[in-house]
């Protein structure tokens, strides 16, 4: 077995815990409003960040170098989690997932002004046909535009920004303030709107938050296995691999089954992701998806980056 094949299998177990993990929440969406879901799994993931987080030996505090990107990160991963979460609770999954993978698309229109980064004419042709196909998925006139539209669509925006902002500092922010500050903002943040909110959960609900921090946790190791034994080029596009995961745990549990629109908008998207990946790798200097490793929907659980970079610093 060649050591990409072994990257992409990493990255397909990855992206079916992810989508396990989404069915979490979307069984628990039901029930409880998002912020508190969010709260909820933020405080169980705490535990495990601070193990990380003894890897580092970097010294310094915990006063960022880079303030207001600091806060539009922090901001943007609370928002981009409570959006997703929403939802995911609210809209069939395939369709969730459809809409949160114009992400890479968004991460390569945002990367030109923030990074720098020059976009040529394939790939900016590209994030248009893939922007239509967000069109056709939301079906404008045909059906009524929902606040689960705006939350994916909100998710895909926001972690776009916050995954450039993490390419623009990463290598100057300490793993600690980037690992740290969307965590203590999402405690804070929903803690504060957790009282007009809550509702008691019994043990198997907490149960089931607890188990979405260990399949976070388990993807995201399987993640770094992935970009350590596989090019990037391979492991990126295998994210699209929970559409297929969104029809089979949407019809089993949920009874969903993803209309014509859905289908196709999703395959433009994808497909259109996908070129832009492979364009990129064509290409030596301006690769902002494929340097772009963490999941989209992100602000509870560590960033794949910040953990491969404490998994060296521990080795050195």
């Amino acid at each position: 077995m060649t050591s990409n094949t072994r990257g992409a299998m990493f990255a397909l177990a990855a992206f079916g815990i992810y989508s396990t993990h989404d069915v979490v929440v979307k069984f628990l969406g039901e029930v409880y409003a998002p912020f508190q879901i969010v709260f909820f799994s933020t405080l169980f993931g705490f535990p495990i960040v601070t193990l990380m987080l003894l890897r580092d030996r970097m010294q310094g505090d915990l006063r960022p170098r880079h303030p207001w990107w600091t806060l539009l990160r922090t901001a943007a991963a609370v928002v981009s989690t409570t959006s997703a979460f929403y939802a995911f609770s609210v809209l069939p999954l395939a369709q969730t997932y459809a809409l949160i993978f114009a992400a890479p698309l968004l991460i390569t229109v945002l990367a030109v002004p923030v990074l720098g980064e020059t976009v040529g004419l394939h790939r900016s042709i590209a994030v248009m046909v893939g922007l239509l196909g967000v069109l056709v998925v939301l079906r404008p006139g045909a059906t009524e535009f929902s606040s689960g539209h705006l939350a994916a669509l909100a998710a895909a925006v926001c972690s776009s920004v916050a995954a450039v902002v993490v390419r623009k500092i990463g290598a100057e922010e300490r793993s600690a303030v980037l690992l740290l500050y969307p965590m203590v903002a999402n405690i804070l943040v929903m803690g504060c709107i957790l009282p007009f909110v809550y509702k008691p959960m019994p043990g198997l609900h907490l149960g089931g938050v607890a188990l979405m921090a260990l399949l976070g946790f388990t993807a995201a190791l399987c993640q770094i296995a992935a970009y350590r034994t596989g090019r990037a080029v391979v492991v990126a596009p295998m994210q699209y691999s929970q559409i297929l995961w969104a029809v089979v745990y949407g019809a089993f549990f949920f009874h969903e089954r993803p209309d014509w629109p859905t289908a196709l908008g999703a395959g433009i998207i994808i497909l259109s992701g996908i070129y832009v990946v492979f364009r990129e790798d064509s290409r030596s200097s301006t690769r902002p998806v494929l340097r772009t490793e963490s999941r989209y929907v992100s602000g509870i659980y560590p960033r794949i980056s910040l953990l491969r970079r404490l998994a060296r610093r521990d080795a050195d």
